[in-house]
């Protein structure tokens, strides 16, 4: 059991057996760096992405996932000539387990220097409330 299903268990990395929505080239992904956090309103969830800009990045959410897809590319400017190229294009490839506990209508996510931030926020019957007592 990793240490995000132990702290949070309904946002889980999802199991590795189902695939997402396929996609047309076969170019490996890496896991991106991530981090989940959890108030009483919603779940918090950072990846970072770095080189990745707004038009090679997808972020869905189906069913009981969330996917975040990113491919970093880079363009050499015209009339320049790399002598030598230390980093490669990349794609990156998140899918964790929400549980049904995200309220999809409400999502919001902001890509900023290589970092996505996305508000996840809980569904209604998941909120704290207080009970008056008569």
């Amino acid at each position: 059991m990793s240490l995000l299903s132990t702290l949070i268990p309904s946002l889980a990395p999802a199991p590795a057996a189902p695939a997402p929505a396929p996609r047309t080239d076969s170019e490996p992904t890496r896991t991106p760096r991530h981090e989940v956090t959890d108030t009483p309103e919603a779940y918090g969830l950072v990846v970072e992405l770095p080189g990745v800009a707004k038009d090679g990045l997808e972020l869905s959410v189906d069913h009981e996932q969330i996917r975040v897809f990113g491919r970093r590319s880079w363009r050499k400017p015209e009339a320049w000539q790399a002598l030598h190229r230390e980093s490669r294009d990349i794609a990156y490839e998140l899918v964790l387990e929400h549980g049904r506990t995200i309220d999809a209508e409400k999502i919001h996510a902001e890509l900023r220097d290589g970092v996505l931030r996305v508000s996840l926020p809980k569904a209604e019957a998941l909120k704290p409330r207080k009970i008056a007592v008569a």
